[in-house]
């Protein structure tokens, strides 16, 4: 374990760090929409759909121990770089300039990264972590879907992820040095077209289960 230590040390590091487990986190992203978007093919469809992933059990409940390890990465590397960059910069700047390519999601990555982190926890407790012989995934999302409050918060917390992975999805191939004139470009617009279908993927799931269902 001295190596994982010696790596949170340096800053490449960490950053190398938040880029392996971002890629991660994105590519759980794009199965888990396109799992999802089965519900726009009917309750039968997407019922068929959740009965594959109760038959590989035992290979999600790895990916599921997988995916938080990257969690408490991602999450305590992200806190302890931007402690080191306020530490760096105790002072803030009296004039905000949008200069260097700085965008929404790369100004706000760490407020919307612990934002999200709230999200998935209430997300699980709604639909992961409940009584699957009292109630289907399909009814909790019927019941959960029924209430605006969280339809809202839901929609806006879709939101938020895609802002976040606007910005994540191409500063990670940054970080693993793919920062080239000719690929740079196209890696960007591939990132705005993923944050794109994760906005409306997910954010219209509400909307559908409510309505048209």
């Amino acid at each position: 374990m001295n190596w994982f230590f010696e790596l949170l040390r340096a800053s490449i590091g960490k950053k190398l760090l938040m880029a392996l487990t971002g890629l991660a986190f994105c590519l759980f992203l794009l199965i888990h929409l396109i799992g999802n978007l089965t519900l726009y093919g009917g309750k039968d469809l997407f019922l068929s759909y959740v009965d594959h992933l109760h038959a590989l059990d035992p290979i999600i409940r790895v990916a599921e121990i997988g995916l938080l390890f990257f969690a408490v990465i991602h999450v305590f590397t992200g806190l302890l770089l931007f402690w080191q960059n306020l530490q760096a910069r105790p002072v803030r700047y009296q004039v905000n300039k949008n200069a260097g390519g700085r965008t929404l999601g790369s100004a706000t990555m760490p407020y919307t990264g612990i934002f999200i982190l709230g999200f998935v926890v209430v997300h699980l407790l709604n639909f992961h972590f409940i009584d699957h012989s009292q109630q289907s995934v399909f009814q909790a999302m019927d019941t959960t879907f029924s209430l605006l409050p969280y339809v809202i918060f839901y929609t806006f917390a879709v939101i938020v992820v895609a802002v976040h992975v606007s910005h994540g999805f191409w500063s990670l191939f940054q970080t693993l040095g793919a920062n080239h004139i000719k690929y740079m470009p196209a890696i960007k617009g591939l990132g705005v077209v993923l944050s794109l279908l994760v906005a409306a993927g997910f954010g219209f799931i509400p909307v559908y289960v409510s309505f048209l269902m």
